[in-house]
């Protein structure tokens, strides 16, 4: 059986090589963190059947960033909810949330603030656990009133 060896990168070619009428080939490659073997059946001229390369991966694998959103995707809805308080202005609540909720527009914002001067209390996002109770926190650590609750209904707080 011949066997091909293709590296990739800066790195010197292997040897000459033996005797015993062995063939090599080497290329090089511009990716520099990329080594393949491939043993090809069949000796002598004309092509082989190739075997599936083996790669060995030099960089840390995605599957651990993969697998934390994965969770975050799976963990149960909680709703973000605001309170009316009469202590906030109106521009100062639409400013916290701005600032506190990621991708949140000034249309929103006001909307999430009037429906919580109106009817006493409004969702602002409905997201993960460990997100909301966040903005939860940030939202009261802004100075507003807010509690977190399963998206499911039920209660509950930060």
């Amino acid at each position: 059986m011949e066997t091909v060896v293709v590296r990739c990168g800066c790195l010197p070619p292997p040897p000459s090589p033996s005797p015993s009428g062995d063939r090599w080939l080497h290329k090089q490659l511009i990716n520099r963190n990329t080594s393949m073997t491939m043993p090809i059946a069949g000796l002598g001229k004309g092509g082989g059947v190739l075997d599936k390369p083996v790669i060995e991966k030099t960089t840390p694998g995605r599957e651990s960033e993969f697998d934390l959103r994965k969770a975050r995707k799976m963990s149960p809805p909680y709703r973000v909810l605001l309170h009316n308080d009469n202590y906030n202005k109106r521009e100062y609540v639409v400013q916290v949330l701005m600032k506190v909720i990621p991708g949140m527009t000034l249309d929103n914002a006001v909307n999430i603030m009037q429906e919580a001067h109106y009817n006493g209390m409004s969702v602002v996002i409905i997201c993960g656990q460990d997100d909301a109770e966040e903005h939860c926190m940030q939202l009261r650590g802004n100075g507003l009133l807010s509690s977190i609750e399963p998206a499911s209904g039920g209660g509950g707080g930060c």
